[in-house]
């Protein structure tokens, strides 16, 4: 690392553009830079947005729906956006596919479980990222799905032992499903995750979402 991290509230409602401009302001009070990488909370192929659960909100996961945002991020081209507004040449990925390339090592079927926010996901086999699921809005107990049941709002809302409790049945459903060799944990509230969720699993550090997007290029 050659800067501290800068971290500001994400503004709501949030278009495309308030977010490029954001971001390129953040850019502004970082040293030079060649190329920029962008972790995304949402479905992204060939830096496009599929999907953008959490912008799409007047105020984020939980809000009112604004169909004008919804038109509005649909195949949104944020990398070529974002290539216009920094003048540099610009990648944009899910944000759990961009923490899996910093810790994945290439042995089997890995899963990245993201918790924050949100929920995400992202599954490697052998290394290889396979096309991006997400699996966060897929029901998973309660007729809710695993951000609704995992993410921060439903965090706060319980008890330490309650949230960690259904992290570990969340883990043990897609250890069900996908039969993985190994399961990273990470994301901002990973460092709260305190339950033993077995010899399968490990808890990472929220840098490696820093890091991963050096290995974006590779």
């Amino acid at each position: 690392m050659i800067a501290d991290r800068v971290v500001v509230a994400t503004p709501y409602p949030c278009s495309p553009d308030v977010l490029v401009t954001t971001l390129a302001k953040l850019a502004t009070g970082l040293p030079p830079f060649d190329r920029a990488s962008v972790g995304f909370p949402g479905v992204v192929r060939d830096g496009k947005v599929l999907s953008a659960p959490e912008f799409i909100k007047v105020g984020g996961l939980g809000t009112t729906l604004d169909p004008h945002l919804e038109s509005a991020w649909r195949n949104f081209d944020l990398a070529g956006a974002l290539l216009i507004a920094l003048v540099r040449p610009t990648r944009v990925a899910n944000d759990a596919d961009v923490q899996g390339l910093a810790v994945v090592t290439g042995d089997g079927l890995e899963l990245v479980i993201t918790l924050g926010t949100s929920v995400g996901t992202a599954l490697y086999e052998q290394g290889r990222l396979a096309p991006h699921m997400e699996f966060a809005h897929h029901p998973f107990r309660n007729n809710q799905t695993y951000y609704e049941q995992l993410g921060e709002a439903a965090r706060l809302r319980m008890s330490t032992r309650g949230w960690n409790l259904r992290v570990k049945r969340a883990v043990d459903t897609l250890d069900a499903l996908f039969f993985f060799d190994h399961v990273y944990i990470g994301g901002g509230n990973s460092a709260r995750v305190t339950v033993d969720l077995g010899p399968k699993a490990s808890i990472v550090d929220n840098s490696a979402g820093i890091l991963g997007g050096i290995r974006l290029w590779e």
